[in-house]
């Protein structure tokens, strides 16, 4: 398992987020029917705006991430996007 984020400085409102949860929601759709993990959450603070990724995959280059950073930058959001890291599984 791989986890990324996104970081958007200022903080976006919900409604000029609407865009991407729309993507968002259409890439765990499609990664559910192929059998895939790819999740996504969108944590909303004070002084910034965060999307957090988990997936089966440290690709960050699949369409889903072209067309965040499109959607993005068409809406002059300044944004930042972390490497991914692996998530160790705990074992008991």
């Amino acid at each position: 398992m791989w986890a990324y984020a996104y970081l958007i400085v200022p903080p976006q409102s919900k409604r000029r987020l609407d865009a991407i949860r729309d993507l968002l929601d259409h890439e765990h759709a499609a990664a559910r029917t192929a059998g895939r993990i790819w999740a996504s959450r969108l944590v909303l603070e004070r002084r910034a705006t965060r999307i957090l990724i988990v997936s089966d995959s440290p690709d960050q280059e699949r369409e889903v991430d072209e067309a965040v950073a499109a959607e993005l930058a068409r809406q002059q959001m300044v944004f930042t996007r972390t490497r991914p890291m692996e998530i160790l599984a705990e074992q008991g």
